[in-house]
């Protein structure tokens, strides 16, 4: 039987999928994704995994580095950015009112406005509530950089989830929002640790159920997680009605176990695709000097990273290259996401998704134990 939840979602799909035709058909690879009874992901036809809310394409663009993350991007340079992005195809894009306390959507919401609705999916996120900050002094700890002005709280409830897609909706200058996700309800959350259960509680009972009423009025085409984790998905997979999960740091050539065999199996079995954000691991995997949010290399990355790029250049293959496709593989990842803040890195990005890799690859990594013998392999 259809339910609503997956009529919206082929919807969805069939008002955008001509934008996505030039990609779809010069796609370089396919993929596949199953699980057994035991929970470990084994890799299967892809139609068996077709799970939740479907992006017409693999491929898309998180908004992280559009807010100043890491470094102060100029206003020229993220727009020649995403412009870049859209001229090579991309049609997924990504942001949050947290990254760069609202400049993230307002970059975006200003490229995208004169593009045609139909013709993009975006998605941003709830969670927190932003309001000016006269007295903004600008953090040297903090991942966000330049002049920001505000500050904001924590609000999981209802009316805080339809407060955060109004000013969402006021900051970007669109109409609508395709996708929400409920952000960093998590433990590696430096404002909740191991507080973040209470957190969790009050959207279970506030922006759980609000989120689905706004799916079931047609506000909203699907809703998730955005976290860095894979407990809080887990368990609002056991509580909710979700469609689709933005889980970033937790598949990549670096760590994947945790994803294979205990985030992937229960999402299929839910109905529920993935996003992967932070396929390159905040950069890691395309040669900066740090980790997924942070300064910390965990022991022995570098070692792992410097094998597999003497493997890679074995094999005549980029780093970065492998480490997208990688990431897209999995039948039940409907996207990746990496981050851009310039034009080459959007160019480079999208033409890395249409880059035939050597099966012998894939294969070496396995033998040398880099990647787990059970990750799908792109094709």
């Amino acid at each position: 039987m259809l339910s609503r939840r997956n009529f919206i979602s082929k919807a969805a799909i069939s008002t955008t999928a001509a934008a996505f035709s030039p990609i779809l058909a010069s796609a370089a690879f396919s993929t596949g994704g199953d699980h057994n009874g035991a929970g470990t992901y084994l890799g299967s036809e892809p139609e068996k995994a077709k799970a939740g809310f479907r992006l017409p394409d693999k491929f898309g663009i998180g908004g992280v580095a559009i807010g100043n993350a890491f470094h102060v991007n100029t206003n020229e340079q993220t727009n020649k950015a995403m412009e870049a992005a859209w001229n090579a195809g991309t049609r997924y894009f990504d942001t949050s009112p947290f990254y760069g306390y609202g400049l993230s959507e307002r970059r975006m919401g200003h490229f995208l406005f004169d593009k045609k609705r139909e013709d993009f999916i975006l998605s941003t996120k709830v969670g927190r509530i932003f309001e000016p900050d006269p007295n903004f002094k600008e953090n040297p700890d903090d991942i966000w950089k330049g002049k920001l002005n505000f500050k904001f709280k924590y609000d999981y409830s209802a009316e805080g989830v339809r407060k955060s897609i109004e000013d969402s909706l006021l900051r970007l200058g669109l109409a609508s929002i395709d996708i929400v996700f409920i952000h960093d309800l998590s433990p590696d959350n430096g404002d909740m640790k191991d507080n973040w259960t209470d957190y969790f509680e009050k959207a279970r009972k506030g922006a759980m159920p609000e989120l689905t009423r706004m799916r079931e009025e047609g506000i909203i085409k699907a809703w998730g997680l955005g976290v860095n984790r894979i407990e809080p998905i887990l368990k609002t997979l056991e509580v909710a009605d979700p469609d689709i999960m933005l889980s970033a740091t937790q598949y990549s050539l670096m760590y994947q176990e945790d994803a294979l065999n205990r985030l992937f199996p229960a999402c299929e079995k839910n109905n529920v695709s993935i996003v992967v954000g932070a396929p390159l691991n905040a950069g890691f995997l395309a040669g900066k000097d740090r980790y997924n949010y942070g300064n910390t290399i965990p022991d022995g990355y570098v070692e792992k990273r410097n094998k597999m790029n003497a493997i890679a250049k074995r094999h005549k293959v980029d780093l970065r290259t492998a480490a997208l496709q990688f990431s897209a593989a999995p039948a039940v990842v409907t996207a990746v996401i990496p981050g851009v803040s310039n034009p080459k890195q959007s160019e480079e990005n999208v033409a890395s998704m249409k880059t035939a890799i050597p099966k012998d690859f894939w294969k070496e990594l396995k033998k040398e134990k880099l990647i787990a013998a059970n990750a799908p392999e792109p094709k």
